[in-house]
């Protein structure tokens, strides 16, 4: 780090070759390899070679987005009364735990073996008043690979006052010839009859309206690319654009 802090990389792996890269940055998974259908191994989750990269050009890949995950509107909430004020870093609103959430921070890092089971658990404390944030938070993120390829995620909290918590696993996933190719060939499933609409700043209306007739439709497999455009394609203005295709 800048300031000199170490940062550790973990490797989990099982005796099938499934290997699960992390740092202690951010909780980053930096790489998930495993076996195609034919046996050949690739990553399949997007990352930097390089802590660098994390630094400069985060995009939350792979981190643990936190205190807490997605946006909260005008950078306020109201807890048992009080106006809560948070630091905002996306337009007016709060995003993924503000300008310096758990994906910018060094976490400590303790690795077992569990009969089989291969994993690294990271611990972070976030002190009262923190982006904002009441009460000091102590947060625990485990990664546990296990033997039958699993990749079990296990979030825990601990707090000294009320404050609000949403911790989530930010990886995106490419299982296109090891992230080189686009996502628009994939297969997507999502069992969701409604969807949230969201405002010009992303934030949701309140309104729960359904899928049907949508590009959200994906009740059924669908190619991802029927529904969104592909950024290769048009300018990136464009490529936003989600089309009924």
């Amino acid at each position: 780090m800048p300031d000199g802090t170490a940062v550790d990389v973990f490797t989990l792996t099982n005796d099938r070759g499934v290997e699960i890269r992390a740092i202690n940055y951010g909780c980053v998974i930096a790489s998930i390899r495993v076996p195609d259908r034919t046996g050949r191994f690739d990553d399949v989750v997007l990352g930097h070679e390089t802590l660098e990269g994390y630094l400069t050009r985060s995009r939350f890949f792979g981190a643990v987005a936190g205190r807490y995950a997605n946006r909260i509107a005008k950078g306020r909430f109201t807890l048992d009364g009080r106006t809560i004020e948070l630091a905002t870093n996306n337009g007016p609103n709060h995003l993924h735990g503000g300008i310096r959430g758990f994906d910018k921070v060094v976490w400590t890092a303790e690795t077992f073996d569990r009969g089989g089971d291969a994993g690294v658990m990271f611990a972070y404390t976030s002190v009262d008043g923190e982006e904002g944030y009441p009460g000091t938070l102590e947060a625990h993120v485990t990664y546990t690979l296990t033997p039958r390829d699993a990749l079990v995620i296990v979030y825990e909290a601990w707090t000294d006052k009320p404050t609000v918590v949403n911790l989530t696993q930010h990886s995106y996933f490419n299982l296109a010839d090891g992230g080189r190719g686009e996502i628009t060939g994939h297969e997507l499933t999502i069992h969701a009859d409604r969807f949230t609409p969201v405002d010009a700043t992303q934030i949701p209306t309140g309104e729960l309206a359904p899928v049907d007739g949508t590009p959200f439709d994906f009740r059924t497999a669908t190619v991802i690319g029927a529904r969104i455009t592909p950024i290769t394609s048009r300018s990136a203005e464009a490529a936003a654009t989600i089309t009924t295709g």
